[in-house]
């Protein structure tokens, strides 16, 4: 086209090859409670509570710190996810709203998430006066400011090398928290409204090869659909053969 031999690229149409999508990395269900143990018997600060509030939710990241008081009802088990912290350029924080409408959401809290919480409210309040109601994020530094997310990355991998578990990323939490679910065959339907997807078609696609009890599921009740229609016609085969005979 630059040198004017074509009126137009036959190429500009084309779709370049859907690229596979990465191989997801996550831990199992005793090296995710492995690491729990390590962080309330060795560590006691925020971070042990924040890695226990991603892990029993699913919350992305940005999600979690970005997380305001105001949002979290305890006495419901419930927060609202209404803002996502990120860092752009591994520089600037900016606090936004989730990517999704449907990452916009409640989501439900186990007595653990609740209790990892209620130990943060007990440390927001320490510096308020009574009956102040609490404000601002959940997960911050002492002055309020943000943390960033890249420290959170390096103190995960610092504590998980502690505890000899494979090294992972902060989101691969996420994924660990939706192989939990599957594992323990939480339908997928739950497991999707539980990550607030937008589709049950995106749960398919980045954890469908986490259900082989699923397709063990399908094919047994194949079987069993074609046995009950095989008994049902032998039943009436033999009860029009008692006929004729009598």
């Amino acid at each position: 086209m630059r040198a004017r031999l074509i009126p137009d690229n036959p190429c500009r149409y084309a779709l370049p090859p859907r690229l596979p999508s990465p191989e997801r990395v996550c831990w199992n269900p005793s090296q995710a409670a492995a690491f729990l143990r390590h962080n309330h018997a060795h560590h006691h600060d925020q971070l042990a509570d924040l890695f226990e509030v991603l892990i029993g939710t699913g919350l992305r990241r940005g999600e979690a710190l970005g997380l305001h008081w105001p949002d979290v009802h305890l006495a419901e088990q419930t927060l609202l996810v209404r803002w996502s912290l990120t860092a752009v350029n591994n520089n600037r924080l900016y606090l936004g709203h989730p990517k999704t409408r449907a990452s916009r959401n409640w989501v439900s809290l186990s007595p653990r998430v609740v209790a990892a919480l209620q130990r943060q409210a007990v440390l927001a309040r320490a510096g308020q006066a009574p009956g102040t109601a609490l404000a601002g994020l959940v997960f911050c530094h002492p002055d309020g400011a943000p943390l960033r997310p890249q420290g959170v990355l390096v103190e995960l991998r610092r504590r998980a090398a502690q505890c000899g578990l494979p090294r992972i990323g902060v989101h691969d939490l996420r994924h660990t928290a939706a192989t939990l679910m599957l594992s323990s065959q939480v339908p997928l339907a739950v497991v999707s409204k539980t990550l607030r997807h937008s589709t049950l078609s995106t749960t398919v696609n980045l954890y469908g090869h986490l259900l082989p009890h699923a397709a063990r599921d399908a094919v047994t009740a194949l079987q069993q659909s074609l046995e009950q229609a095989d008994d049902a016609h032998r039943s009436r085969r033999e009860g029009v053969s008692g006929r004729r005979s009598a």
